[in-house]
């Protein structure tokens, strides 16, 4: 190969002759060197873009395990608020069974140390070899369900124990043998009447004693008190459970003196007399349940007119 050099005046002339080897080394320096500048520009774009996209990616997973945490602990929350409101609805549920089990210590007559309802039981037993695994909340919630269950069928255990004593007790005293107020006279009867506010014929579905107000009104026989409110018809109402599906009402009362479940005792004062309610002056309106239907009081209190 012959490489002829002219200067710039084109008065002198050179040339070059070049080798095997030499022109080998001259294309590669033409050649490879623009291919390398090419190769090296490709996979700088290549990396450029790659570290775009890991630079994007954590991102993207930092912000779904957030979400991913955020749920779950939602979920948490909710199961934790379902677990306490079932613990509290255990609790009063057991509240009430020890005020059940004071009672019918009280009317069993049973002694004091045989069933003290104020401190728990004694629990124990020997370790198991093994621990089973900690539960989780679904199985917490089953469990909390089987003890509700366990709790609510105690309840209607003890209601029909409450029940059986209480029919005893009553079988011991004579029932209805006494009148509600002492020194009093009946001013009503039970049955259709004129009514004393509107002139019409109404059913009356008790019977009335008039006496001094503030006079005592008693419980004629031993019971359960089912009811102390004061409602808009009756005035201030007082009712009575005897057991063998016998209960007792006494209303228009100045104030109640019982609370809902006190055991009450035949003779024992329950209230004062009043006129509250719907009421013209002062007496008591006694009424008598049998079975849940209303009957005439004056066939268990062996009335006449007074």
């Amino acid at each position: 190969m012959k490489i002829i050099i002219v200067n710039s005046d084109h008065g002198q002339t050179r040339s070059l002759t070049l080798g095997g080897w030499t022109r080998a080394l001259l294309s590669v320096c033409l050649l490879g060197i623009p291919t390398a500048l090419g190769a090296w520009g490709y996979s700088w774009l290549v990396n450029f873009d790659k570290k775009d996209a890991l630079t994007d990616i954590p991102s993207f997973s930092v912000t779904e395990q957030k979400d991913k945490l955020e749920k779950s602990r939602k979920q948490t929350e909710n199961q934790m608020a379902a677990l306490t409101a079932k613990v509290a609805e255990l609790q009063a549920r057991l509240v009430r069974l020890d005020a059940v089990g004071e009672r019918l210590t009280k009317v069993a007559k049973l002694d004091k140390g045989e069933f003290n309802f104020s401190q728990p039981p004694g629990v124990g037993g020997p370790l198991a070899d093994s621990l089973s695994d900690n539960i989780n909340a679904a199985e917490f919630m089953v469990n909390m369900n089987q003890l509700a269950q366990r709790v609510q069928n105690r309840e209607q255990q003890f209601k029909a124990l409450d029940s059986i004593l209480i029919s005893s007790s009553y079988e011991a005293e004579a029932l209805f043998d006494m009148l509600p107020v002492e020194n009093g006279y009946m001013s009503s009867t039970f049955g259709y009447r004129t009514d004393p506010f509107n002139g019409k014929q109404e059913f009356h579905s008790g019977i009335d004693f008039t006496a001094p107000m503030g006079s005592v009104i008693t419980a004629v026989a031993p019971g359960v008190v089912t009811l102390s409110v004061a409602t808009n018809d009756y005035g201030n109402i007082v009712e009575v459970n005897h057991g063998s599906g016998f209960e007792t009402r006494y209303a228009h009362n100045k104030i109640n003196l019982v609370k809902v479940g006190d055991v009450v005792k035949k003779g024992q004062i329950i209230a004062l007399l009043g006129s509250t309610g719907r009421s013209t002056a002062p007496h008591v309106h006694f009424e008598v349940y049998k079975n849940g239907r209303v009957v005439d009081p004056a066939t268990y209190l062996h009335l006449t007119n007074r």
